[in-house]
C-alpha cells in the first residue's frame, strides 16, 4: 500500500477549503483517508496553512510521498527545511513555521503587455516601436539564415 500525502477538497461550491491528509494512493481524491495532518485555506488573504508536525513527520518517516502541491505548500511554510535538519541531527530550535503564505500573482494579458512596455522604455524605445523592431529583427535573421543555406 503506497501512502501519499495530498489535498482533500472540502468546503462549499466555489469556496474551497482543503485538508492535508495521508491516504492510500489508490483511493479517490475525496475518498477514505488514513489520517488528517493539516489544513490549507486559499480563500483567506494571505492563504493559511496549518500542519500537525508530529503526525506529518510520522508519515514522512514511514515513507509517505507528498504530492507536488503539498510539497510546495510545505516548503513555503518552512516544514521541509525543518524536517531535513531534524533528519541530519541539526538544531531546529530557531526554525519557526509560517502560518500564512503569499501566492504569486497570476499573469493576465494586461500584465504581460505592461512588462513589454516597461522593458521597451528601459531600453530607451517608445512602447509602440518595440514590437515592430523586434519583428523586423527576426525577419532579417530569417533572411540571412536562408541565404546561408542557399550558399
Amino acid at each position: 500500500m503506497a501512502v501519499h500525502i495530498r489535498l482533500r477538497r472540502m468546503g462549499a461550491k466555489k469556496r474551497p477549503f482543503y485538508r492535508i491528509v495521508a491516504a492510500d494512493s489508490r483511493r479517490a481524491r475525496d475518498g477514505r483517508f488514513l489520517e488528517n495532518v493539516g489544513t490549507y485555506n486559499p480563500i483567506t488573504q494571505p492563504a493559511e496553512v496549518t500542519v500537525v508536525e508530529d503526525k506529518l513527520t510520522k508519515w514522512l518517516d514511514q515513507g509517505a510521498i507528498p504530492s507536488d502541491t503539498v510539497k510546495t505548500l510545505l516548503s513555503q511554510i518552512g516544514f521541509i527545511e525543518k524536517y531535513e535538519k531534524v533528519k541530519k541531527g541539526e538544531d531546529v530550535s530557531e526554525v519557526v513555521l509560517k502560518k500564512h503564505i503569499t501566492e504569486r500573482k497570476k499573469k493576465t494579458r494586461k500584465a504581460k503587455k505592461a512588462t513589454v512596455t516597461v522593458e521597451a522604455t528601459a531600453a530607451g524605445e517608445t512602447p509602440a516601436e518595440a514590437p515592430a523592431e523586434k519583428a523586423e529583427e527576426t525577419k532579417t535573421e530569417e533572411v540571412t539564415a536562408e541565404e546561408e543555406k542557399s550558399e
